[in-house]
């Protein structure tokens, strides 16, 4: 009796052993109901790292921490918001390709990596990622302050034509937002400007409203409060259609048709993974941020930012991207802002 009930002992460890064995080659993940799923059904297991590109308070950190919020809920896991600045973004970039391919972290950026190899900031671009959810764009425009003397985007251009390199341009330096867009000008009407360098947009519009700089390049968002004022005046937008908050501010379009060929342009915002993630994970992910970013909370969100809502994941992601990388390069190496 003794060796039947150890040999029914041995039994049982071994078909124990065998159940709870990792070696299943299956790729799927056994279920309590004794069914299988596929492996990428069991994501997330743990909390997920939003590695935001800004500063706490900035822009993308606020368009990402309500955004992640929602989609947490459908996730069925935390998404801690970190905020790992420097380097035009870079070094939040380089942190996410660092590690795996998983899915437990995203980057959560802007444009910026669009141009860093071109700009030599780094080697990696978005290329080296797969795009989760692109947010949506910015719509800009060419303001100057409430004392110009320049009252359409036309009197500036023939100013700087007539004496190239006078008419002052306050930019954030090389790969800024005004920088880009000096070189679209330059391309398309051939004018220089003699640019000077800020720390921050705040500080570049600032210099405008001064007098220190004849005018500079501004985002809605960044400029709507003093527009309201008058403390500034937008000439054009960098747009094919009218803002509807600036109704009376025409598209550059109306006085330089050859502007179309880069438009629609401006700054954008996405989340990002690791190039290599499992296509499961990825369609885990895009599912919750675009049920997330439909929500009208959310749209009420973007729409006190004024960003124009995109809501593309995937192919149509890819191609957004791509299309906005070569204009904006093309235009830069035009101008000679960039060597061939």
């Amino acid at each position: 009796m003794k060796k039947i009930l150890a040999s029914l002992l041995s039994a049982c460890m071994v078909l124990s052993m065998a159940a709870c064995s990792p070696g299943n080659t299956s790729g799927q993940a056994s279920t309590p109901g004794g069914t299988s799923a596929p492996a990428g059904q069991t994501y997330p297991t743990q909390s997920i790292n939003g590695i935001v590109q800004w500063g706490a308070g900035g822009g993308t950190d606020s368009l990402m921490r309500p955004l992640s919020a929602m989609a947490e809920s459908t996730l069925g896991a935390s998404i801690i918001i970190q905020n790992m600045t420097g380097a035009t973004g870079s070094i939040a970039t380089q942190y996410v390709y660092d590690a795996n391919a998983d899915g437990y972290n995203l980057l959560m950026g802007a444009e910026n990596p669009a141009l860093y190899q071109e700009l030599g900031i780094s080697n990696l671009t978005y290329s080296d990622f797969t795009c989760v959810y692109l947010i949506g764009d910015e719509t800009v425009g060419i303001v100057v302050g409430k004392n110009s003397p320049y009252n359409s985007f036309t009197e500036i251009i023939e100013a700087a034509l007539a004496a190239p390199g006078t008419i002052k341009l306050s930019t954030t330096g090389k790969g800024g937002l005004p920088w880009d867009v000096a070189a679209f000008i330059q391309d398309v009407t051939g004018a220089t400007f003699n640019q000077i360098p800020y720390d921050s947009d705040a500080s570049a519009k600032t210099a405008v409203m001064s007098g220190e700089c004849d005018f500079t390049v501004c985002k809605v968002q960044s400029g709507i409060e003093e527009y309201t004022s008058g403390d500034l005046k937008f000439l054009c937008m960098l747009s094919a259609e009218s803002v509807d908050v600036m109704a009376d501010v025409p598209s550059v379009l109306d006085e330089y048709p050859g502007f179309e060929k880069y438009l629609p342009w401006g700054p954008f915002y996405g989340i990002f993974v690791k190039n290599g993630t499992d296509e499961a994970i990825i369609e885990t992910l895009s599912a919750a941020f675009t049920a997330a970013g439909a929500e009208q909370s959310y749209q009420d969100v973007l729409k006190s930012f004024y960003i124009n809502y995109l809501g593309y994941s995937g192919a149509e992601a890819q191609e957004y991207i791509e299309n906005w990388q070569s204009n904006t390069v093309g235009a830069l190496r035009s101008s000679g802002a960039l060597e061939d």
